[in-house]
């Protein structure tokens, strides 16, 4: 008699065991992707520069000088394998403090060449207060959000040159990889 309750408590706890699993599970994959190595090492290197600690490097000496209010930040990819297989995606905004509305910000990203070399760079001249809603909050804590310019920029993965942009100083510059993780299907007449 005593069996039966062994193993149904058993079953209880590998199935417990197996449904803490999964969920474990599910946040690695939400993640972002492991270097191809198979070590967690980052994928990009930033450096940011104003115009009063500019440091020129050999990658990209090209690249103008961070104008006076300007920032200029260089995204460094590692070398993969399978670039193709990669994307960067860029948001450019602050983090504020705001309250209960919806919140956005105004600024026009460009892309820009360097003369003589034919080499490109993104830049945004101004970052402004942009549209929101007009809600009433009752609460009226505010909290730190990040807020970016309209849009968002996603360039294909390219370790031979750094990724440059020009930014007013005190905003901010994200970046995350998307990774193809399934075959192309092919469209065809039946």
């Amino acid at each position: 008699m005593t069996t039966p309750s062994i193993t149904f408590s058993a079953k209880r706890i590998i199935t417990a065991s197996a449904l803490a699993l999964s969920m474990l599970s599910f946040n690695a994959l939400a993640t972002s992707p492991a270097h191809p190595s198979g070590l967690n090492q980052n994928m990009i290197t930033s450096t940011a520069f104003d115009s009063t600690n500019y440091l020129a490097e050999k990658k990209t000496e090209m690249f103008p000088v961070p104008s006076e209010g300007m920032e200029q930040h260089i995204l460094t990819l590692q070398p993969l394998d399978n670039e193709s297989d990669y994307m960067v995606e860029i948001q450019i905004g602050k983090t504020q403090l705001v309250d209960c509305n919806k919140h956005g910000l105004s600024g026009e990203l460009t892309e820009n060449t360097v003369k003589g070399w034919g080499y490109n760079y993104y830049q945004v001249d101004s970052i402004n207060p942009g549209p929101s809603t007009m809600m009433a909050c009752f609460d009226k804590a505010k909290t730190e959000a990040f807020l970016s310019i309209p849009g968002s920029l996603k360039v294909n993965y390219d370790s031979r040159l750094p990724k440059v942009f020009y930014l007013p100083k005190g905003s901010e510059l994200r970046y995350r990889i998307w990774r193809v993780e399934s075959e192309f299907n092919v469209s065809k007449i039946k």
